[in-house]
Formats: structure tokens, sequence, C-alpha cells
């Protein structure tokens, strides 16, 4: 039993035996938590502001409005940096944007107008770090580990929503909406120290793109070239329109029916990511991924969100979000991780924005209208039109994925380290 506890752990957390990436990973999980402390403090900051749930989903749209607009020019030019020191910059700017929002808070200077202005900074600043950082876990790991990789980072995503909503809880309740974006800011040091302590002869670099006209469109044709590439996209984008805005459907869940609290709010936010965590862990043991999970991910994802949206009480919604955030990590990890495979290294940064843009870029329109549609029938109503959507995505998937043979469909993107399709299991496996 010892033997299989200690292989399992091995499998699990293969990646940190490179010394870069566990750098990577322990900056990630101090700055990550710190950021789901910011976020979720602007949240519960707007909705005592204006108690509102249009003004919730507009504060998202701003938050992820430049990723929708300026994502793939900023996957372009993820592909044409270094990556370690774009990111150090990038995490700098992120800092003095957080330090900005708590000192302004403090004051008593915040209103609604400036908290959107501040978002909408951070948002620009997420537009760039988002492809860049996704496509630099690839230069930290040799190939073979790269799918526990990506589900690792996933892993530290998913865990700092653990903690950094419950802290913020007790923070706000504690000391106010202002503590909580220094703490934030101060947590940015722990990835730009990370990164300053790389070894650079220890990364698997690939040659930067050359700069040159068109590369943003020669990235949209690349992807509707490659099916195995658009349909997961696709699905990504119905579903991280209408069904990823749990920053706006859960509290207005449980402020109304559920008849909870700040307190409460942030607990169930920390129980749903809790179940995300588990479920990236899980997922790291994966050493390929086929589109059937997928598709049953997707459905799964929509099947959670009838189950809250039919919770009666906050007694059943607690367990209810572990499933919920099991399923959510699972449609994420999969999708990026057929993403991650399958795009070629000299695209790679700019398929990441794309997703990246299709995922958080879609989020200024369904934040919007998931919050009105909450505000109008209802939060249960609002969770519902996220469920219709994960079955919608995966009712597309398996029409337009080749679940018969197991396989995706179209030939694999070319790149020299990556079989994308065993021609036996379809599975999508790396060799040597």
């Amino acid at each position: 039993m010892t033997d299989k506890i200690h292989s399992a752990a091995t499998d699990t957390f293969r990646s940190l035996r490179h010394r870069n990436f566990r750098l990577f990973f322990g900056g990630q999980l101090v700055s990550q938590t710190g950021t789901w402390l910011s976020m979720v403090t602007q949240t519960l900051l707007v909705l005592k502001l204006t108690d509102s749930g249009v003004a919730l989903g507009l504060l998202m749209a701003f938050q992820f409005g430049p990723m929708l607009l300026l994502g793939a020019w900023a996957g372009a030019v993820a592909d044409r940096a270094d990556k370690r020191k774009m990111l150090t910059v990038l995490q700098a700017a992120a800092m003095g944007q957080s330090f900005a929002l708590g000192l302004l808070v403090l004051s008593g200077g915040a209103s609604v107008a400036t908290i959107y202005a501040l978002a909408a900074i951070q948002g620009v600043i997420t537009a760039f770090d988002n492809p860049v950082r996704r496509s630099f876990v690839v230069e930290m790991v040799p190939a073979d580990d790269l799918p526990n990789a990506v589900s690792l980072n996933s892993a530290v995503m998913t865990g700092s929503r653990v903690f950094g909503p419950a802290i913020a809880g007790a923070l706000v309740l504690t000391v106010g909406y202002g503590w909580p974006f220094i703490i934030d800011g101060f947590s940015y040091l722990a990835v730009i120290g990370s990164l300053l302590m790389m070894r650079s002869d220890e990364l698997f670099r690939s040659a930067p793109t050359p700069h040159r006209k068109g590369q943003v469109r020669e990235g949209l044709r690349y992807i509707r070239s490659e099916p195995n590439l658009l349909v997961p996209l696709i699905m990504m984008a119905l579903i991280g329109t209408f069904a990823f805005n749990f920053q706006v459907t859960v509290p207005l869940l449980v402020d109304g029916p559920l008849s909870g609290g700040t307190g409460t709010f942030t607990l169930l936010f920390s129980v749903l990511s809790l179940g995300s965590l588990i479920g990236a862990l899980a997922t790291a043991r994966r050493s390929s991924v086929r589109p059937q999970q997928l598709v049953n991910a997707a459905a799964a994802f929509g099947g959670a969100m009838v189950l809250l949206a039919l919770a009666p009480n906050l007694g059943v919604a607690f367990p209810v979000s572990v499933l919920l955030g099991l399923a959510s990590i699972a449609f994420m990890t999969t999708s990026t991780a057929i993403v991650q495979l399958l795009a070629g290294p000299e695209y790679r940064g700019r398929v990441l924005a794309i997703q990246g843009m299709v995922f958080l870029g879609s989020t200024p329109i369904g934040g919007p209208i998931v919050g009105w549609v909450s505000d109008a029938v209802g939060p249960r109503a609002g969770i519902a039109v996220g469920a219709v959507a994960c079955f919608a995505a995966a009712a597309y998937g398996a029409r337009a994925l080749d679940l018969g043979d197991r396989r995706l469909t179209g030939e694999p993107a070319p790149t020299p380290v990556v079989d994308v399709r065993d021609e036996v299991t379809g599975e999508v496996a790396l060799v040597d």
C-alpha cells in the first residue's frame, strides 16, 4: 500500500523534479492566492456598493474585456518574446496595480468607476500575461512531462482559489476592503523572485517566431485548418461565456435564495475551489487525453450546474459545489491539454492566447448577460443558463469530434515532439 501511495504521488508531482518548474510552481501558488484574494474582495466591494448582478457582470467585463480585444495580438507578442523576461515585467506591473487599488480604498476614494478603471488596467496586464505564462510552462519541462505540468499548473490556479476567497472573507470582515489588495501586491514578490532565480541553461526553449506582418491572421487561419484545435475552442467559447461566471452567480445565489452572507459566500467559493483542486490533481496523473473525456467533462459540468441551481439550502449547496469544482476543472484541464499539446511550437503562444480569449475574453459578454438574467428572473436561472451552455457544448463536441474512432478529427499539428493520435486508443500521447 505504501509503495502504491508513493508511486501515485511520484506520478502526480513528477514535473517538480525540474528545478525551474519547482520555482515557478511555488511562486505562482503564492501569487495566485493573492490574485484571488484581490478578485474576491473586488467582487464583495462592488456588491456592497451596488447590490446589483449587472454591476458584478460589468466588473468581470472590465477585468477580462482587454483579453477579448488584445488577446490575439498578445499571443503573437508571446511567440516572439523572451517569456521569462516578459513575465517579470508584467508581474511587476500587476504588483503596482494592486498597491494602487489598495491605497485608493484605504484612503476612502474608491468608487465603482475607479474600481472598474483599475480592473481594466489589470485586464490589459492579464491579456499579455496569460499566453506568455501558459506557453512558458512548455519551456520548463521536457516533452514527456508536459501533460503533468499542464495539470499541476491548473492545480496551482485552483489551489489558490481554495485559500484566497476564504482569506478574503476573513480580512474583509476584520480589517476592511483595503488591506487584501495591499497583501496581493506583496504576493507578486514571490513569483518575481522565482523567475529571477531560474537557470536559463535548463530551459527547453523553442526558437522565437520572427516578427512579420499578419501573424495574428496567420494564427487564426492555422486554428481554422486544424479541427482538433477548433472544436475544443468553440466548446470553450460556449462554456466560458455562460458557465464560468461563478463570481456573478455564486454571491447572488448565496445572498439571495440561500440566505447567506459574506463569510458564507467566500466559504462556498473555497469549497467549490477545493473540488477543482482535487480534480486537477487527479488529472495530473494522466499521460494522455482523449476527445471523449472532453465531451464527458462538458456534460458533467452541465449536470453539476443543474444540481447547484436546484439546491434548496446551503447544506446541499456545499457538497454540490465540490462536484461542480471537479467537473469544471476536468473540462478546463482536458481542453487546455489538448490545445497545448497539439499546437505547433511556432503557433503555441497565439493558440493559447486565443483559448484565453474564448475563455476569459468571453466573460465581458456572458457576465452581464448572466447578471441581468439573475436580477430579472433569479440567480437559479442565471446558473441554469450556464448548464444549458455546457450541454450544448457537449452535444456539439460529440457530433464534431470522431468519437467512434475515439480520435480527434483532422490531421495532427506539425510538431517534432508530439504524436497526437494513437491509432489503437485514439489518445493524445507524447513520444521521444
